[in-house]
Protein backbone atom coordinates (compact mmCIF):
# COMPACT_ATOMS: atom_id res chain seq x y z
CA UNK A 1 0.00 0.00 0.00
CA UNK A 2 1.41 3.38 -0.97
CA UNK A 3 1.73 5.01 1.93
CA UNK A 4 1.38 9.04 2.43
CA UNK A 5 3.86 11.68 4.56
CA UNK A 6 3.53 12.53 7.74
CA UNK A 7 2.94 15.28 7.11
CA UNK A 8 0.17 15.03 4.49
CA UNK A 9 -1.19 12.21 7.03
CA UNK A 10 -1.44 15.14 9.87
CA UNK A 11 -4.16 17.38 8.28
CA UNK A 12 -5.57 13.77 7.35
CA UNK A 13 -5.72 12.86 10.58
CA UNK A 14 -8.21 15.57 11.45
CA UNK A 15 -10.53 14.58 8.94
CA UNK A 16 -10.03 10.84 9.15
CA UNK A 17 -11.04 11.71 13.36
CA UNK A 18 -14.19 13.49 11.90
CA UNK A 19 -15.21 10.66 10.02
CA UNK A 20 -14.23 7.62 12.09
CA UNK A 21 -17.39 6.32 13.40
CA UNK A 22 -15.06 3.67 15.34
CA UNK A 23 -13.98 6.52 17.14
CA UNK A 24 -17.38 8.07 18.88
CA UNK A 25 -16.99 6.51 22.31
CA UNK A 26 -13.28 7.38 22.36
CA UNK A 27 -14.22 9.25 25.67
CA UNK A 28 -15.53 6.48 27.64
CA UNK A 29 -12.46 4.27 27.67
CA UNK A 30 -9.77 4.64 30.73
CA UNK A 31 -7.19 6.82 28.22
CA UNK A 32 -5.80 9.14 30.51
CA UNK A 33 -4.83 11.16 26.83
CA UNK A 34 -7.81 13.97 25.93
CA UNK A 35 -10.04 13.45 22.89
CA UNK A 36 -8.76 14.05 19.41
CA UNK A 37 -11.91 17.29 19.64
CA UNK A 38 -10.03 18.24 22.96
CA UNK A 39 -6.61 18.29 21.73
CA UNK A 40 -7.71 20.35 18.70
CA UNK A 41 -9.45 23.24 21.25
CA UNK A 42 -12.49 21.72 22.36
CA UNK A 43 -15.27 23.49 23.85
CA UNK A 44 -13.37 26.12 24.64
CA UNK A 45 -15.72 29.35 22.75
CA UNK A 46 -13.59 31.30 20.70
CA UNK A 47 -15.48 34.40 18.03
CA UNK A 48 -16.21 32.72 14.87
CA UNK A 49 -14.05 34.56 12.04
CA UNK A 50 -17.08 33.27 9.46
CA UNK A 51 -19.73 35.03 11.44
CA UNK A 52 -19.48 38.27 13.33
CA UNK A 53 -20.50 38.45 16.63
CA UNK A 54 -20.88 34.48 16.55
CA UNK A 55 -18.76 31.99 19.30
CA UNK A 56 -18.02 28.11 18.09
CA UNK A 57 -16.12 25.72 20.42
CA UNK A 58 -12.41 25.98 19.31
CA UNK A 59 -12.11 22.03 18.51
CA UNK A 60 -15.21 22.81 16.23
CA UNK A 61 -13.57 25.88 14.42
CA UNK A 62 -10.65 23.19 14.16
CA UNK A 63 -12.14 20.99 12.00
CA UNK A 64 -14.15 23.40 10.18
CA UNK A 65 -11.13 24.98 9.31
CA UNK A 66 -9.18 22.08 7.99
CA UNK A 67 -12.40 20.86 5.63
CA UNK A 68 -12.99 24.30 3.75
CA UNK A 69 -9.01 24.04 2.95
CA UNK A 70 -9.41 21.02 2.11
CA UNK A 71 -11.98 22.09 0.00
CA UNK A 72 -10.55 25.08 -1.30
CA UNK A 73 -7.13 22.70 -2.38
CA UNK A 74 -9.53 20.12 -4.35
CA UNK A 75 -10.99 22.83 -6.41
CA UNK A 76 -7.95 24.73 -6.77
CA UNK A 77 -6.55 21.59 -8.26
CA UNK A 78 -9.68 20.64 -10.23
CA UNK A 79 -9.19 24.20 -11.70
CA UNK A 80 -5.74 23.67 -12.41
CA UNK A 81 -6.37 20.69 -14.91
CA UNK A 82 -3.89 18.61 -12.61
CA UNK A 83 -3.32 15.11 -14.06
CA UNK A 84 -5.54 12.41 -11.79
CA UNK A 85 -7.58 15.33 -10.28
CA UNK A 86 -10.81 14.91 -8.66
CA UNK A 87 -12.91 16.58 -10.40
CA UNK A 88 -15.45 13.62 -11.44
CA UNK A 89 -16.02 12.61 -7.72
CA UNK A 90 -17.19 16.12 -7.00
CA UNK A 91 -18.97 17.53 -10.29
CA UNK A 92 -22.71 17.63 -9.77
CA UNK A 93 -21.45 19.98 -6.60
CA UNK A 94 -19.52 21.57 -8.69
CA UNK A 95 -22.00 21.61 -11.71
CA UNK A 96 -23.93 23.49 -8.80
CA UNK A 97 -21.70 25.96 -7.72
CA UNK A 98 -21.04 27.18 -11.46
CA UNK A 99 -24.89 27.62 -11.61
CA UNK A 100 -24.49 30.20 -8.72
CA UNK A 101 -25.92 27.17 -5.97
CA UNK A 102 -23.69 27.24 -2.80
CA UNK A 103 -26.36 25.61 -0.83
CA UNK A 104 -24.95 21.93 -1.05
CA UNK A 105 -21.39 23.05 -0.91
CA UNK A 106 -22.43 24.33 2.54
CA UNK A 107 -23.84 21.02 3.58
CA UNK A 108 -21.20 19.37 2.76
CA UNK A 109 -18.78 21.15 4.60
CA UNK A 110 -21.30 21.21 7.81
CA UNK A 111 -21.74 17.90 7.37
CA UNK A 112 -18.30 17.07 7.68
CA UNK A 113 -17.67 19.48 10.26
CA UNK A 114 -20.28 17.53 12.35
CA UNK A 115 -18.69 13.90 11.66
CA UNK A 116 -15.55 14.52 12.73
CA UNK A 117 -16.86 16.49 15.85
CA UNK A 118 -19.35 14.22 17.26
CA UNK A 119 -16.81 10.98 16.42
CA UNK A 120 -13.91 12.81 18.31
CA UNK A 121 -14.93 13.98 21.26
CA UNK A 122 -17.17 16.68 20.49
CA UNK A 123 -19.40 15.57 22.88
CA UNK A 124 -23.62 16.51 23.05
CA UNK A 125 -23.28 19.86 21.57
CA UNK A 126 -21.74 17.89 18.04
CA UNK A 127 -24.18 15.18 16.30
CA UNK A 128 -24.04 14.20 13.09
CA UNK A 129 -27.14 12.79 11.36
CA UNK A 130 -25.88 12.28 7.82
CA UNK A 131 -25.32 9.42 5.99
CA UNK A 132 -22.33 6.44 6.67
CA UNK A 133 -19.43 6.80 5.07
CA UNK A 134 -20.15 3.87 2.02
CA UNK A 135 -23.36 5.17 0.95
CA UNK A 136 -21.98 8.75 1.23
CA UNK A 137 -19.10 7.86 -1.47
CA UNK A 138 -21.15 6.08 -3.29
CA UNK A 139 -22.89 7.75 -6.12
CA UNK A 140 -26.19 5.16 -6.38
CA UNK A 141 -26.75 6.37 -2.70
CA UNK A 142 -25.64 10.25 -2.80
CA UNK A 143 -26.27 11.95 -6.02
CA UNK A 144 -23.23 14.33 -5.02
CA UNK A 145 -20.95 12.10 -5.62
CA UNK A 146 -19.75 11.57 -9.07
CA UNK A 147 -17.74 8.91 -8.92
CA UNK A 148 -16.99 5.96 -6.86
CA UNK A 149 -13.06 6.29 -5.11
CA UNK A 150 -10.37 4.20 -6.02
CA UNK A 151 -7.53 4.00 -3.56
CA UNK A 152 -4.88 5.96 -5.78
CA UNK A 153 -8.30 9.09 -5.07
CA UNK A 154 -8.49 8.19 -1.24
CA UNK A 155 -4.51 8.66 -1.27
CA UNK A 156 -4.93 11.91 -3.36
CA UNK A 157 -7.41 13.08 -0.76
CA UNK A 158 -5.47 12.33 2.21
CA UNK A 159 -2.40 14.59 0.76
CA UNK A 160 -5.07 17.48 0.64
CA UNK A 161 -6.00 16.62 4.31
CA UNK A 162 -2.78 17.04 5.27
CA UNK A 163 -1.68 19.95 3.59
CA UNK A 164 -4.94 21.80 4.73
CA UNK A 165 -4.39 20.95 8.49
CA UNK A 166 -0.85 22.21 7.95
CA UNK A 167 -2.43 25.13 6.54
CA UNK A 168 -4.38 25.87 9.96
CA UNK A 169 -1.29 25.27 11.97
CA UNK A 170 -2.25 21.50 12.83
CA UNK A 171 1.76 20.02 13.43
CA UNK A 172 1.53 18.05 16.54
CA UNK A 173 2.83 14.61 15.93
CA UNK A 174 0.61 12.56 18.40
CA UNK A 175 -2.75 14.55 16.67
CA UNK A 176 -1.03 13.34 12.99
CA UNK A 177 -0.82 10.24 13.85
CA UNK A 178 -4.11 9.60 15.39
CA UNK A 179 -5.49 11.34 12.69
CA UNK A 180 -3.59 9.57 10.22
CA UNK A 181 -4.73 6.18 11.73
CA UNK A 182 -8.53 7.24 11.78
CA UNK A 183 -8.51 8.24 8.22
CA UNK A 184 -6.35 4.43 7.29
CA UNK A 185 -9.56 3.22 8.93
CA UNK A 186 -11.94 4.66 6.70
CA UNK A 187 -10.52 3.43 3.52
CA UNK A 188 -12.52 0.59 3.16
CA UNK A 189 -15.63 1.58 3.17
CA UNK A 190 -15.08 5.28 1.30
CA UNK A 191 -12.97 3.01 -1.50
CA UNK A 192 -15.32 1.21 -3.80
CA UNK A 193 -13.84 1.23 -6.66
CA UNK A 194 -11.15 -0.94 -8.34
Amino acid sequence: MKRIPILAFSALSILAGAFAVSCSDDDDNNSAEPSLYTRLGGTTMVADPNNPGQMIEQGRLSYRSVVDSTVTLIVADITAGNQGNLSAHFAPLLAEVGAGNTTNLSLLSRNLTDFFSANTGGGATNTYSGMNMADAHNPAMNPRMGVKATDADYTRFEGFVGQAAGLNGVTDQAIIGDVVEVLESLRDPIVQAP
